[in-house]
């Protein structure tokens, strides 16, 4: 029995239906569970100081890297220090080994000294950070030998440059499988430790690494693209 236009109270309209192509504007927001994530923040301390130190270890450090490295291709002025672009090449190798080591004990710091979360103490959490550390131990070492050592520590920057471009394992896999090997490490190190915390710190190491590829990417290409017409020549 179908109601009558008078059977409608005034000014009363028909509920209209959900478009769903209209993406987020059909979604009802108040009635979302934020449970999750005010719990996951509960979890959380932005304020303390070794949070900050971890944060500005993981910012500085391809900082640090990309800015020498650019500095020596432009002047040669570590090499000409050392007398050698090799042994200046090592010893920035050195100071970067450091920060990197700094940077790790400074994130391990963090989450120590900052809560667990019980929801990502399980033993499947706990594998998974297992399983990420096995394949950021692999991308990392297996680029290393790939490379070598100073095609890991931007000898190419010095003017140590590599007779191919390295296609092989694990580049097929990943072009940068150095960095994303160490934030495999870091990730499967939060979840191991079920720590929040160190997610937080994972992503801002992710986002650090992929800012500074949109840097070194290039540059790189353009060392190699400099070397083609002098090779020409020889």
């Amino acid at each position: 029995m179908s109601l009558s236009d008078g059977d409608n109270p005034a000014g009363a309209r028909p509920p209209v239906p959900l478009d769903c192509c209209g993406g987020l504007n059909n979604v009802d927001y108040s009635k979302m569970d934020l449970t999750p994530m005010e719990d996951f923040l509960k979890h959380l301390s932005f304020q303390d100081s070794s949070f900050c130190i971890a944060v500005i270890a993981i910012i500085f450090n391809p900082l640090f890297w990309n800015v020498v490295a650019r500095w020596e291709h432009r002047t040669r002025r570590i090499s000409r220090v050392f007398g050698s672009p090799y042994l200046a090449c090592y010893c920035l190798a050195c100071v970067i080994i450091l920060l990197n080591v700094y940077r790790s004990h400074s994130i391990t710091v963090v989450m120590k000294a900052q809560a667990r979360w019980e929801v990502m103490e399980r033993t499947e959490v706990f594998y998974t950070g297992v399983a990420f550390m096995v394949l950021g131990t692999l991308l990392v070492v297996s680029s290393f030998l790939t490379l070598g050592f100073t095609g890991t520590f931007l000898g190419d920057y010095f003017g140590i440059l590599m007779e191919e471009k390295v296609t092989g394992f694990p580049f097929n896999i990943t072009e940068n499988p150095m960095y994303w090997g160490s934030t495999a490490n870091y990730l499967g190190l939060a979840l191991t430790s079920a720590s929040p915390i160190g997610l937080v710190l994972t992503a801002i190491v992710a986002v650090a690494y992929k800012v500074a590829l949109t840097f070194e990417g290039p540059f790189t290409e353009h060392i190699y693209e400099e070397r083609s017409p002098r090779c020409k020549l020889e």
